[in-house]
């Protein structure tokens, strides 16, 4: 690709809001080179990766502005510190099977515990794919 072309490209990608695309051209290029890509393929690359930047940035900025206590997760949650708790089906639940299901769910139990779990559940739900 030549240097014309090569900065004409950042250019526009930075004036559309695609900085990702702006700073990782040669990247994608290589990439393209490398698994012979045709021109819809590279397209569909460069826009699901923006995609996937943008759904990240969303997701971080949603998190410290839900102002949960913690940004922990499931995986990171003691099991330990609440032995009645089953980890099976915490762990279940984070499947989101009854959501599918049209059912409800409800976390019942001393605050801390329902209010620990229900954060890192929270976290894991709305967090990026």
């Amino acid at each position: 690709m030549s240097e014309l072309v090569s900065t004409r490209i950042r250019t526009t990608a930075a004036k559309l809001g695609l900085p990702h695309l702006a700073e990782s051209l040669n990247q994608y290029a290589g990439r393209a080179d490398e698994a012979k890509m045709g021109y819809l393929d590279f397209l569909d690359l460069v826009l699901a990766e923006e995609l996937a930047i943008r759904d990240d940035r969303r997701f971080r900025q949603g998190l410290r502005l839900s102002k949960l206590p913690h940004h922990k997760t499931l995986d990171e949650y003691d099991f330990s510190f609440q032995p009645e708790l089953d980890p099976r089906k915490i762990k279940d639940l984070a499947t989101l099977a009854f959501v599918e299901a049209k059912a409800n769910a409800a976390l019942l139990g001393p605050g801390v515990i329902e209010g620990s779990v229900r954060d890192s559940a929270c976290c894991r739900w709305v967090g990026p794919s």
